[in-house]
Protein backbone atom coordinates (compact mmCIF):
# COMPACT_ATOMS: atom_id res chain seq x y z
CA UNK A 1 0.00 0.00 0.00
CA UNK A 2 1.30 3.47 -0.85
CA UNK A 3 1.77 5.76 1.94
CA UNK A 4 2.02 8.77 -0.28
CA UNK A 5 -0.25 10.62 -2.68
CA UNK A 6 -0.68 11.69 -5.42
CA UNK A 7 1.29 8.74 -7.05
CA UNK A 8 4.85 8.84 -8.64
CA UNK A 9 5.52 11.44 -11.54
CA UNK A 10 7.89 9.77 -14.08
CA UNK A 11 7.02 11.68 -16.86
CA UNK A 12 7.99 15.11 -14.74
CA UNK A 13 10.93 16.67 -16.34
CA UNK A 14 12.44 16.55 -12.67
CA UNK A 15 11.61 13.05 -11.99
CA UNK A 16 15.51 11.52 -11.56
CA UNK A 17 15.54 13.72 -8.43
CA UNK A 18 17.16 11.24 -5.25
CA UNK A 19 18.41 11.76 -2.32
CA UNK A 20 22.38 12.15 -2.15
CA UNK A 21 23.77 13.33 0.54
CA UNK A 22 22.79 15.77 3.69
CA UNK A 23 25.36 18.35 4.48
CA UNK A 24 26.20 18.59 8.68
CA UNK A 25 28.52 21.45 9.99
CA UNK A 26 30.81 20.50 12.91
CA UNK A 27 33.56 22.11 14.36
CA UNK A 28 36.35 19.27 14.52
CA UNK A 29 37.04 16.86 11.79
CA UNK A 30 39.03 14.17 13.02
CA UNK A 31 36.56 13.61 16.00
CA UNK A 32 32.85 13.57 13.28
CA UNK A 33 35.03 10.92 11.42
CA UNK A 34 35.87 9.18 14.55
CA UNK A 35 32.21 9.34 15.81
CA UNK A 36 30.18 8.55 12.79
CA UNK A 37 32.78 5.70 11.69
CA UNK A 38 32.96 4.49 15.19
CA UNK A 39 29.25 4.85 16.77
CA UNK A 40 27.12 4.65 13.30
CA UNK A 41 30.12 2.16 11.27
CA UNK A 42 29.67 4.94 8.77
CA UNK A 43 32.21 4.74 6.10
CA UNK A 44 34.63 7.62 4.77
CA UNK A 45 34.51 7.59 0.88
CA UNK A 46 36.59 10.92 0.05
CA UNK A 47 37.89 13.81 1.59
CA UNK A 48 38.78 17.32 0.31
CA UNK A 49 39.32 20.54 1.66
CA UNK A 50 37.78 24.24 0.27
CA UNK A 51 36.74 27.88 1.67
CA UNK A 52 39.21 26.95 4.17
CA UNK A 53 37.45 23.86 5.64
CA UNK A 54 38.33 19.93 5.52
CA UNK A 55 35.48 18.10 4.00
CA UNK A 56 34.50 14.18 4.30
CA UNK A 57 31.75 12.58 2.82
CA UNK A 58 30.69 8.99 5.28
CA UNK A 59 28.26 6.72 3.23
CA UNK A 60 26.45 4.24 6.01
CA UNK A 61 27.42 0.73 6.58
CA UNK A 62 25.79 -0.95 3.66
CA UNK A 63 24.14 1.99 1.43
CA UNK A 64 25.93 3.91 -1.07
CA UNK A 65 23.16 5.84 -2.46
CA UNK A 66 23.27 8.79 0.21
CA UNK A 67 26.13 10.22 2.00
CA UNK A 68 26.69 12.82 5.50
CA UNK A 69 28.95 15.48 3.79
CA UNK A 70 30.29 17.13 7.27
CA UNK A 71 32.40 20.36 6.71
CA UNK A 72 34.62 21.02 9.80
CA UNK A 73 36.72 23.89 10.82
CA UNK A 74 37.37 26.87 12.77
CA UNK A 75 33.96 28.94 13.34
CA UNK A 76 31.42 26.70 14.01
CA UNK A 77 28.47 28.04 16.66
CA UNK A 78 26.25 26.19 18.51
CA UNK A 79 22.60 26.51 17.43
CA UNK A 80 19.89 27.02 20.45
CA UNK A 81 18.18 24.42 21.52
CA UNK A 82 20.67 21.94 19.79
CA UNK A 83 20.25 18.22 20.10
CA UNK A 84 16.89 18.85 21.46
CA UNK A 85 13.83 18.32 19.55
CA UNK A 86 11.35 20.61 20.55
CA UNK A 87 13.88 23.20 21.56
CA UNK A 88 14.62 22.92 18.03
CA UNK A 89 11.52 22.75 16.19
CA UNK A 90 11.92 26.87 16.59
CA UNK A 91 14.69 27.14 14.38
CA UNK A 92 14.58 28.40 10.83
CA UNK A 93 16.08 25.55 8.41
CA UNK A 94 17.02 21.83 8.01
CA UNK A 95 15.55 20.11 11.55
CA UNK A 96 16.95 16.73 11.22
CA UNK A 97 18.14 13.94 8.61
CA UNK A 98 16.02 10.58 8.40
CA UNK A 99 18.07 7.34 8.18
CA UNK A 100 15.60 4.15 7.19
CA UNK A 101 16.09 1.25 9.90
CA UNK A 102 14.86 -2.18 9.73
CA UNK A 103 13.60 -2.24 13.98
CA UNK A 104 13.47 0.70 16.00
CA UNK A 105 13.94 -0.86 19.06
CA UNK A 106 17.29 -2.99 17.81
CA UNK A 107 18.76 0.21 16.31
CA UNK A 108 18.14 2.29 19.62
CA UNK A 109 19.59 -0.45 21.81
CA UNK A 110 22.31 -0.73 19.57
CA UNK A 111 23.25 3.35 19.57
CA UNK A 112 22.54 2.90 23.30
CA UNK A 113 25.40 0.64 24.02
CA UNK A 114 27.40 2.25 21.98
CA UNK A 115 26.86 5.38 23.84
CA UNK A 116 25.08 7.16 21.35
CA UNK A 117 22.73 9.70 23.10
CA UNK A 118 19.66 8.88 22.29
CA UNK A 119 16.54 11.66 22.24
CA UNK A 120 13.64 10.38 21.67
CA UNK A 121 11.77 7.02 21.12
CA UNK A 122 10.88 4.24 20.13
CA UNK A 123 7.86 7.20 18.44
CA UNK A 124 4.59 6.00 17.07
CA UNK A 125 3.63 7.68 13.59
CA UNK A 126 0.15 6.47 13.20
CA UNK A 127 -1.00 8.70 10.23
CA UNK A 128 2.23 7.53 8.08
CA UNK A 129 2.49 4.00 9.32
CA UNK A 130 5.54 4.01 10.37
CA UNK A 131 7.37 4.60 13.88
CA UNK A 132 10.92 6.10 14.69
CA UNK A 133 13.64 7.62 17.44
CA UNK A 134 15.87 10.17 17.15
CA UNK A 135 19.54 10.56 18.30
CA UNK A 136 21.96 13.35 18.23
CA UNK A 137 25.69 13.60 17.13
CA UNK A 138 28.23 15.19 19.81
CA UNK A 139 27.34 18.41 18.06
CA UNK A 140 23.57 18.60 18.95
CA UNK A 141 22.72 17.21 14.89
CA UNK A 142 19.35 15.45 15.13
CA UNK A 143 19.48 12.22 12.89
CA UNK A 144 16.09 10.18 12.95
CA UNK A 145 15.52 6.77 11.96
CA UNK A 146 12.39 5.39 10.81
CA UNK A 147 10.80 2.11 10.78
CA UNK A 148 7.93 1.16 8.29
CA UNK A 149 5.31 -0.39 10.41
Amino acid sequence: MALFSPPRKPSSPLASMRGDHAGVRVPDFDAAVAWYTEKLDFRLTATTEAVGLKWGFLAPPDDDDFQIEIAAGPGAVDRPGAGEIEASLGQRGWHHLCLKVDSIEDTLAELGRRGVTIVAGPLEYEPIRRRGGFFADPWGNLIEIIQDA
